[in-house]
């Protein structure tokens, strides 16, 4: 139950950025630390897992999540077991502090800055799910975790792997910047009528679901062409990855755009977006790495 809570299917919005960073890392000519990437990968990982609880938790004591609901099991833990809620928020709380733990020896290599960085992203992870009006009740719940995962994660990643700072790092992150936040805009689509009742004031509740897909095709596009004008600007020789790209994601993407973002398709939408994710992520990472070779130390 605690690997459900932990949601690993959700986990490459965590992974991808790490890999983005390290790959960016490498094609700008600084030699990487094996040690220091794997680390980096864990507390990705431990801080996703952490904010899966969090908002499960938070959901099922505020009675937004039932069994009604058409969610699967393992992505329901509270509601379909026999599970005292406040063990669910020890473990969410005992995540973040592995997390913070597993960041000490990233801190003792690249000084105080990923610390910063770190502490805005823990704050945004608790705000998202706490308090009396939290982030995914408001119309920002998409951008936050965009931003947040997307573009502070390969931001501080970057720094961490080179000791070097450059506000590049962001621009080169937008795709994922986009990726991620389309993971939360497909959940809040298919959950429209749920989050209404539940008093959530989503982006997509604002919109409507008709509106809402038709801004949802837009971005999707915007993500395709940010990957397609960033190497091709950036990282020129990683333009020979690119057909490949998109020859292997045209039929997930088919497949996203097909799906009506509803409720009775929620489940198989979320494993879409997480297939692409996952899919646009690592294309992305290899065109980079195309455009340089590998220096491990």
């Amino acid at each position: 139950m605690a690997f459900d809570l932990a949601a690993p299917h959700t986990w490459p919005a965590s992974i991808a950025p790490v890999a983005i960073a390290a790959s960016l890392a490498i094609a700008t000519g600084y030699p990487i630390s094996a040690t220091l990437t794997i680390a980096l990968l864990g507390i990705c990982i431990l801080m996703q897992s952490s904010v899966n609880t969090f908002n499960d938790y938070y959901d099922y004591v505020k009675g937004t999540d039932s069994s009604d609901d058409d969610v699967d099991p393992t992505d329901a833990v509270l509601i379909y077991n026999n599970v005292n809620p406040t063990c669910a928020l020890v473990y969410a709380i005992a995540l973040l502090v592995a997390a913070f733990i597993l960041g000490v020896y990233v801190i003792c290599h690249a000084g105080p800055i990923p610390l910063a960085i770190g502490v805005i992203g823990a704050v945004f992870v608790v705000l998202y799910s706490a308090g009396k009006t939290p982030i995914s009740y408001l119309p920002l719940g998409e951008a936050v975790s965009g931003i947040v995962m997307g573009g502070l994660i390969p931001l501080a990643c970057y720094q961490v792997l080179t000791g070097f700072l450059t506000p590049l790092a962001v621009l080169w992150a937008v795709p994922e910047i986009l990726g991620i936040g389309l993971i939360m805009f497909t959940n809040n689509t298919c959950d429209i009528e749920k989050d209404a009742v539940a008093h959530r004031r989503t982006l997509s509740v604002l919109l409507n679901r008709e509106k809402a897909r038709r801004l949802y095709h837009a971005i999707t596009w915007l993500w395709l062409i940010a990957i397609i004008l960033i190497v091709g600007i950036f990282f020129t020789r990683g333009l020979i990855m690119l057909p490949f790209l998109l020859l292997s994601t045209y039929p997930l993407l088919k497949a996203l755009r097909n799906n009506p973002l509803a409720p009775q398709s929620r489940q198989a939408a979320m494993s879409q977006i997480c297939s692409v994710n996952t899919a646009l992520g690592a294309w992305y990472a290899a065109a980079i790495l195309a455009s340089n070779s590998v220096i491990v130390c």
